[in-house]
């Protein structure tokens, strides 16, 4: 009877290849690029492809895995796959690993699963992920979103007892207009808490975060993990000659909605594409080349489908830099999408207040 082959990381892994950034005023470095399982994880997938993908991304320096509680689908199931792989894998790896979660979005049925700020919400949140993974403890937990029913208060103080009690080394939090960012980070310092890192959407077709997030990230020390730097896979070479039969945006699997590949925006993409050829790149390696150029970004968050689709995205990190004129150029065509679909959940006015 033959026996599988245990597996052995590359190592090669920190040969130098994949640059670490430090989050923001912490003592903490990530990769470049880090591996979200957003997607292509759960339980409808391929257990196989998503361990083949996550050893190939620790194999090439990619230490940063990042997960939410309802990831799947269906919800939970990227979780209890990611604590297979960690328990099969990467058990003697796990130092080597920041491992994220998060909660805020809807989760389980009745009042108090749904979407989340809530003490009782996100520590409830936080342990069922801890336990799904098989972990002690998350290197960093989020609120997901921002709860207009429930005091920013309660969410940072139930994030800051969650980093007391140990089941998170570190806190962030994702998709947080620059104001709300600013009391949240207020509040956890009265808990001697500090905000490591913002996780919001950023991209050459969705750049919100430049107007002012990114400023007030500086001021505070806090870190930027940017995820969808590909626009949900329009910054790639699958929409240049429109949407493909077989592609999930045509029938209905993903969360890009078919409108946003507009004539004009199909356009933008062409002439991108063209800039990137020129530089040898693909279309999303220069995307999350271009997410890089901003030092204070610490890491581009990137999905993948299959090992090969996630190589051609790290290979981004072999032509990081950009000329003056090829950013110029660049410019003229990285303009706004509308394809921040997180918007509604970032700039919420009706916070209860205390």
């Amino acid at each position: 009877m033959a026996y599988p082959q245990p597996w052995h990381a590359d190592a090669d892994r920190y040969d130098g290849r994949m640059p670490y950034r430090r989050c923001g005023l912490s003592g903490l470095d990530l990769p470049a690029i880090s591996l979200g399982l957003w997607q292509n994880f759960g339980g409808t997938d391929v257990f196989e492809n998503a361990r083949a993908m996550l050893r190939r991304a620790f194999d090439r320096g990619v230490t940063h895995f990042d997960l939410a509680n309802n990831y799947g689908p269906p919800y939970g199931s990227a979780e209890e796959n990611f604590g297979r792989v960690l328990a099969a894998d990467f058990a003697s790896h796990r130092d080597e690993l920041i491992i994220s979660s998060k909660a805020g979005w809807d989760m389980w049925p009745g009042p108090y699963g749904d979407v989340g700020g809530s003490k009782k919400y996100l520590i409830a949140s936080c342990d069922q992920s801890l336990k799904r993974m098989g972990l002690d403890y998350v290197d960093i937990f989020y609120s997901h979103r921002v709860d207009p029913k429930t005091p920013l208060e309660e969410t940072m103080g139930a994030l800051a007892q969650i980093h007391r009690q140990g089941k998170a080394l570190y806190v962030g939090i994702s998709s947080y207009s620059p104001e709300l960012t600013r009391k949240a980070a207020a509040i956890l310092a009265e808990y001697k808490v500090p905000l490591l890192i913002h996780q919001p959407s950023y991209s050459m077709l969705n750049r919100w975060i430049e107007e002012s997030l990114l400023d007030t990230l500086e001021d505070l020390g806090t870190g930027c993990i940017a995820f969808s730097p590909l626009a949900q896979g329009m910054l790639t070479r699958k929409y240049l000659n429109g949407v493909p039969e077989d592609a999930r945006a045509a029938k209905g699997g993903t969360s890009l909605d078919t409108r946003l590949l507009s004539d004009e925006n199909i356009a933008r993409i062409r002439a991108l594409n063209a800039i990137a050829e020129k530089r040898g790149q693909t279309l999303a390696q220069m995307a999350i080349a271009w997410v890089l150029r901003d030092p204070r970004v610490t890491s581009a968050l990137v999905g993948a489908r299959t090992v090969q689709q996630l190589d051609d995205s790290l290979d981004a990190v072999k032509n990081l830099d950009f000329t003056a004129e090829e950013l110029a150029e660049i410019d003229t065509h990285a303009t706004e999408g509308a394809i921040d679909l997180w918007k509604v959940s970032s700039t919420l006015e009706d916070l209860p207040q205390r």
